[in-house]
C-alpha cells in the first residue's frame, strides 16, 4: 500500500535520512524507531506526504482520504466542542456528522461524557483521544502515529493499544513511532530501525536484534 524507494531527505546543507527502502503493507504493525534525532518524524511526514524527500521515491496505492495521520500537533480547535471538532474534521472528508456516529467515536476513545465540552479546557491526554477519535472516523487504511502515547495515562494508553490492533485487524497498515519501545515491540509485526540515518534494521519484530547491531545485511535495510 506503501513503497519507499532510496529515500533521502536533506534540511540545507545536513542529511537527515539517506537511501531509505520499505514496504507498508496491509494488516501489519510497523514499529519505527531510534534514537532522538534520527529522523523518524521526518520520515513519517514523508510518508504522509507533508513534505518532499530530497531522493528517492513514495508510491501510494491508496486514496488521499483513505490515510490517517496522528503527529505532534492534535489538529483540534480549542474553540469548539469535541462533537464540533469531529464534525468539522469528518465534514471535510465528505464522511457523516450525525451526532450518532460523531458520539459513538467519542465513547470509543472514552470522552462521551465530555461530548459538549470545548476541547480547550481538555488535558493534554484528553486531547490526545479526541485526536485518536478523529483519525479514527475516517477508518484508513494506512495509520501513520508520531508518538501518539505521549502524555497518556496507563488506562488511555491501554486505549491506544486495543485501537492500534482493531486497524490491524481491519487491515489497516500501522507504522508507529513508540515512545516505550522496550514494551511496544511485543505488538508489532515489524521493525524499521533507523540508525545513521539509514535502515539499520528492517524485518520482523520477533528477529530484531537490537540497537547497534552492526552494519545492516542487503536484505535488512530493505523491506
Amino acid at each position: 500500500m506503501l513503497r519507499l524507494a532510496g529515500i533521502g531527505k536533506l534540511f540545507g546543507a545536513r542529511a537527515v535520512l539517506r537511501n531509505i527502502s520499505l514496504e507498508v503493507r496491509p494488516a501489519t504493525i510497523t514499529l519505527l524507531i531510534g534514537p532522538n534525532g534520527a529522523g523518524k518524524s521526518t520520515l513519517l511526514r514523508i510518508m504522509a506526504g507533508l513534505i518532499r524527500p530530497s531522493a528517492g521515491t513514495v508510491t501510494r496505492s491508496f486514496e488521499d482520504g483513505e490515510l490517517g495521520y496522528l503527529g505532534h500537533a492534535t489538529f483540534i480547535y480549542p474553540g469548539l466542542t469535541a462533537l464540533e471538532n469531529l464534525a468539522f474534521w469528518n465534514g471535510m472528508h465528505g464522511r457523516p456528522t450525525d451526532r450518532a456516529t460523531l458520539t459513538e467515536a467519542l465513547a470509543r476513545v472514552e470522552l462521551e461524557p465530555f461530548a459538549e465540552e470545548r476541547a480547550g479546557t481538555f488535558s493534554r491526554g484528553m486531547a490526545q483521544r479526541l485526536n485518536l477519535a478523529r483519525i479514527l472516523l475516517q477508518s484508513p487504511r494506512l495509520l501513520l502515529l508520531d508518538e501518539p502515547g505521549t502524555g497518556l495515562d496507563a488506562r488511555s494508553l491501554a486505549l491506544l493499544h486495543r485501537e492500534i490492533a482493531a486497524a490491524r485487524e481491519r487491515g489497516a497498515g500501522v507504522v508507529w513511532i513508540s515512545h516505550d519501545v522496550a514494551s511496544d515491540v511485543a505488538r508489532a509485526d515489524r521493525i524499521a530501525a533507523i540508525e545513521n540515518r539509514t535502515l539499520g534494521y528492517c524485518g520482523p519484530a520477533d528477529a530484531y536484534p537490537g540497537p547497534g547491531a552492526g552494519a545492516p545485511s542487503a536484505k535488512e535495510a530493505s523491506c
